[in-house]
């Protein structure tokens, strides 16, 4: 596998979407822009609407790629939240809708074809001054 970052980030938001259908999680959007924001997966899994952030690495890494969703990234996810809440595409959606912000990191070993997930459902909830 290449690992340069876009196709490491690609192949990380496949298996993401693979795993998390697996989970029952139905994927409205990958890669949702909003003017400069960015969404990398939204979902569906019950009355729940779930913004995810991949964080996709190859191995050796420094730090669990979860942990790099510090809070200064939170506001932006919670920004294009809020745009997508605005946009055509949510028209379509029950209104009474429960918004979670997951954290999933895909670590890749090797080649490509061995990897790890870990999934951090309800990873953090913004905090509004």
């Amino acid at each position: 596998m290449k690992t340069d970052k876009p196709t490491v980030g690609r192949k990380g938001e496949e298996e993401a979407c693979r795993y998390l259908a697996r989970l029952g999680h139905r994927i409205l959007a990958r890669n949702w822009r909003g003017g400069h924001l960015e969404l990398d997966i939204i979902t569906l899994l019950g009355g729940e609407l779930h913004v995810v952030e991949v964080k996709s690495r190859t191995a050796p890494v420094m730090a669990e790629p979860g942990r790099n969703v510090g809070r200064e990234k939170q506001r932006h996810l919670v920004a294009a939240a809020q745009r997508f809440l605005h946009s055509e595409e949510r028209k379509n959606l029950p209104a009474d809708l429960e918004i979670f912000f997951d954290v999933l990191s895909v670590v890749f070993y090797g080649s490509g074809a061995d990897f790890d997930i870990e999934y951090y459902p309800k990873a953090f909830i913004p905090h509004y001054v």
